[in-house]
């Protein structure tokens, strides 16, 4: 759900002055160096008299776009090397967030990768669900979009903001400047958890985010991850073999009818799509939970009750298992890479005033689809690493593990 949209003004807030010194260092006994300021809870306000990404601040161009038809869909991760080896091998640095989602690359310039590298950049998005660089300076919109367009058809947003600047309206613009009115009001942690415009009828596969101006360190506005695989391996072997026979209805009409409201222009008319409750990615093989609380409305054919308690289940299991989740902390000109088909992702809000201005690019992948022949991430990790089966035996007891 987009934020509201309000022209900044030139507000005063207060500012902290820190050392730019080494991080964490206090100047030594009689130097000249600057007396470290810290203010709890207090980072310094940017201001933006002279914005350089003006052309990318959002609007909503009213017009009428036809209802999307089937596209083809080849995955370039299916042609990445199993070791990344193209991509990596000019990395200075690679780490994963923790062992289900997650990895940040050092060293690596997203504007200029060869194909070779973009197919393993597609492949290690599918296994690890996202993937993270840091100041992206010369990854501007253009690149950014040109890479998105490798991976398959971009995708056209029905309500969100797009650029000011004319011909990029495959772009979705994330934006909250100095005067927007805080939202978390509004919506339930839970339902904020979603993943992108899964009630199309062909969901996006991989997304990048790229933050253009966003909160200093300790500033807020962090992005939280959550990994479906692993949300799935979470669920006891009857539970999954019980989702894997149901399908659920994914709607825009809620977004619609919240655009509407808001007197902004809906570019497409709303749709309802039917997908799996489990379905399979075809680079991994593996199979995922694919629910999302911002647009699975019902399960299909079963009693309502049955129905809400299920969707009531599945909140819980993606919002609140801490294992499959990884948190970004964001700096200018980062970019998050993450396969839309296998994690749900949430915004955090609490960084006012800071604005934080972002732009999103993703392309539209297959139809979703279950493969009965699917394999589990859990499992295939643990065997590959030799590690013991997981106990989802909940009657035994236990110790609480702090």
């Amino acid at each position: 759900m987009a934020p509201s949209l309000e022209e900044p003004t030139n507000v005063p807030h207060p500012t902290v002055v820190v050392n730019k010194g080494k991080q964490g260092s206090l100047p030594l006994k009689g130097s000249n160096a600057p007396a470290l300021q810290y203010e709890p809870g207090r980072t310094v306000i940017e201001s933006h008299g002279q914005y350089s990404h003006e052309d990318l601040k959002p609007r909503f161009p009213v017009v009428h776009w036809p209802e999307l038809k089937e596209v083809p869909y080849h995955d370039k991760g299916l042609q990445g090397d199993k070791d990344f080896k193209n991509l990596l091998g000019g990395a200075s640095d690679v780490f994963d967030y923790n062992p289900k989602i997650g990895t940040e690359i050092h060293g690596v310039r997203l504007a200029h990768l060869t194909d070779a590298q973009k197919n393993d950049l597609a492949r290690l998005i599918a296994e690890r669900g996202v993937v993270f660089f840091r100041d992206q300076d010369d990854f501007d919109i253009d690149a950014q979009r040109e890479l998105g367009a490798y991976f398959g058809t971009l995708h056209k947003h029905a309500t969100t903001s797009v650029p000011k600047r004319e011909g990029l309206e495959d772009v979705h613009v994330v934006y909250t400047d100095e005067k927007t009115t805080d939202q978390r009001a509004m919506f339930t942690p839970t339902f904020l958890w979603h993943s992108d415009v899964t009630y199309e009828m062909q969901p996006p596969s991989y997304t990048s985010l790229k933050v253009l101006t966003g909160p200093p360190r300790g500033g807020g506005g962090d992005t939280l991850w959550a990994s479906q695989y692993a949300a799935y391996d979470a669920l006891s072997p009857y539970m999954q073999k019980y989702l894997e026979s149901l399908t659920a209805l994914h709607s825009a009409e809620m977004q619609a009818q919240g655009s509407q409201a808001a007197g902004r222009p809906v570019r497409r008319d709303p749709v309802v799509n039917e997908h799996p409750l489990i379905r399979t990615n075809p680079v991994t093989g593996w199979k995922s939970l694919f629910f999302n609380p911002g647009f699975v409305t019902k399960i299909v054919g079963i009693p309502k009750t049955e129905s809400d308690a299920i969707i009531r289940y599945l909140m819980e299991v993606i919002s609140t298992t801490q294992e499959l989740h990884c948190r970004f902390q964001w700096n200018k000109n980062d970019v998050a890479f993450w396969d839309n088909r296998s994690t749900n992702h949430s915004a955090s809000y609490g960084f006012a005033p800071h604005r934080r201005h972002a732009v999103r690019v993703c392309c539209q992948g297959e139809r979703p689809v279950l493969d009965p022949n699917g394999t589990s991430q859990e499992e295939e990790i643990n065997k590959r690493y030799g590690l013991p089966t997981v106990n989802k035996d909940g009657s035994k007891q236990s110790n609480y593990n702090d």
